[in-house]
Formats: structure tokens, C-alpha cells, sequence
């Protein structure tokens, strides 16, 4: 389960989510002196992944079985990770699924799937974290947003409404924390040029992961609770909620 060099006093960063660009852009820069997790299904298959983080100085790098989906798994490998690497001391979320719109609209399991990895899955991992960092006293989550759910567009209405949902209980959950020793960051990024969004044409105001990267690491160090990517979409976003409806309606992705 371990790679990489041993060393008892590093902090341990879980990526949930271990081919995630974002997430391994965060990774690379939190990796120099820490231990680094990466959790992701098929997780005998992430060794480029791994050599790339030991080559950014990671004093450790480990895998783990994770399938997001699995939900009543969830507990045991927080706890296995835990058990092999000690306390973790970040989490990044950083595993989620676009889905098709078009297909959502017809098609309710499809619709259901996305909800169910992109909500209901980070509702269930969330919650264990949480716990398990309020019992060490200490730790830093990191939640991915968007600003598809600051206000849900037609054009991409079942995946914004998962990130709308995510967006309020993890803005509650980052409350409820407030004064244990756990902070919880939240990030809303706009459009992200990456294998995500491969052959989307780029809405305005775009950024690609190295940018989510660095805005991620920036607001973790300051211990912000919210990180606007880039910072020009929250005053955007507030003049997009005073739209009328009949307006907003039409706009594209």
C-alpha cells in the first residue's frame, strides 16, 4: 500500500479521487516532506501517478481501493488509510463525473448516477471525515463546487443541481466545524480546460488545473473557507443571481 521513502513525522494528504488533474496538481504541490495518498479504483494502476509525486518530493507515496460510489465503504477505507499512514491531515475531494445533459433529460438512472457521485458521494465521505478529524482534533478538507450550482442553468441543470446541493451542505458542514480544530475549504471554479471538459468549447473566464491548483493552495496556507476560480466570477456570479428568469434561461453552459 506504501511507497516511496518512510518518514514517521511527515503529515499524510489523501486525494480522493487518484487520477483527478486537479487533484494531482494540488498533490504535486502539497507533496515536498508529506506522505501522499492517492485513493482511486484500480488502484494497482497508479503508478505513474505515484513516481510523479515522489518526484515532487514526497516523502511517501501510498494507494488505496477506493470506489466512490460504494458508499458503505467509505468508512473502512478512511480507516485503512489511517491505520497504515496515520492521521490525515488534508483530504481533497477531488473525484466527480460530468455526465451527459442531453441523455440526463431522458434517461433517470443516468441522471441518478450523476447525482449519486456527485452529491450523495461526497455527502457520505464528507460526513466520515469530518468525524474522523474531530476526533484528531485537527485537519483541512477540500471540497469541489462549481459555479454551475451557484445558480442552476438549463444547459447543465443535473449536474449543477449536484453542485448545488454539495455547495449547501458543505457551506453547513464548514459551520458545524467552526472551532474544532478542522477548516474546511470551499472551492467553485468555473470552466476548467482539461480531460474533463474535452471537446467543450471554453466558457469565458475559463482556467485550467494548474490554476485551480495554485488558487486551492493559496486558500489552504491562508485558511480561507471559499476560493472563487478565478476570483472575478464571485462579483459575476452576484450580478448573474439578479437575472430574470426569462434571461437566464438561455444561457449556454
Amino acid at each position: 500500500m506504501t511507497s516511496g521513502a518512510n518518514n514517521e513525522h511527515a503529515e499524510t494528504v489523501l486525494l480522493l479521487g487518484g487520477r483527478s488533474e486537479i487533484g494531482l496538481e494540488i498533490a504535486v504541490r502539497l507533496a515536498p516532506g508529506r506522505r501522499i495518498v492517492l485513493a482511486a479504483r484500480r488502484s494497482g494502476e497508479l503508478e505513474q501517478q505515484s513516481k510523479m509525486l515522489r518526484g515532487a518530493g514526497a516523502a511517501a507515496v501510498g494507494v488505496v481501493e477506493f470506489d466512490a460510489d460504494a458508499t458503505q465503504s467509505h468508512g473502512s477505507v478512511l480507516e485503512q488509510v489511517v491505520a497504515a499512514h496515520g492521521p490525515i491531515s488534508i483530504a481533497v475531494l477531488a473525484f466527480g463525473i460530468l455526465g451527459d445533459q442531453s441523455r440526463a433529460e431522458t434517461d433517470a438512472a443516468h441522471a441518478v448516477a450523476v447525482v449519486h457521485t456527485d452529491y450523495v458521494a461526497q455527502v457520505s465521505i464528507l460526513t466520515h471525515l469530518a468525524e474522523l478529524m474531530k476526533r484528531q482534533g485537527r485537519g483541512k478538507i477540500v471540497v469541489f463546487s462549481s459555479v454551475a450550482g451557484v445558480r442552476v442553468r438549463r444547459a447543465n441543470y443535473v449536474y449543477g443541481s449536484a453542485k448545488a446541493g454539495l455547495d449547501g451542505f458543505a457551506s453547513g458542514l464548514g459551520d458545524a466545524l467552526h472551532g474544532t480544530g478542522v477548516q474546511l475549504l470551499l472551492v467553485r471554479p468555473g470552466f476548467v480546460i482539461g480531460k474533463m471538459t474535452e471537446g467543450m468549447t471554453p466558457a469565458p473566464m475559463s482556467s485550467t488545473p494548474s490554476q485551480v491548483a495554485d488558487a486551492v493552495v493559496r486558500g489552504l496556507k491562508s485558511g480561507a473557507t471559499r476560493v472563487w476560480v478565478p476570483r472575478i466570477l464571485q462579483p459575476v456570479f452576484f450580478v448573474m443571481r439578479l437575472l430574470p428568469q426569462s434571461i437566464w434561461r438561455r444561457m449556454p453552459r
